[in-house]
């Protein structure tokens, strides 16, 4: 399983933390999602078929920027 943390500087709410994990615990092969409100970032656990790509598209979906990640 792949582990990542991702930067999304718009989180500021609860409202945000539950659209996001809601939003990406629908795509197939998430296994974890956590939004910390606090740091503005994103934890993530996932494997095939889910990719990046479209873990960050669901995301910018919702209306939150993702930055590209170092």
């Amino acid at each position: 399983m792949t582990e990542i943390t991702l930067s999304v500087p718009d989180i500021s709410c609860g409202h945000c933390k539950m659209t996001i994990e809601g939003a990406v615990s629908l795509l197939e092969g998430v296994g974890r999602v956590l939004v910390d409100v606090a740091s503005a970032t994103v934890d993530l656990g996932y494997e095939d078929p889910a990719t990046l790509e479209q873990i960050v598209a669901a995301i910018e979906a919702q209306g939150y920027a993702v930055p590209a990640q170092a």
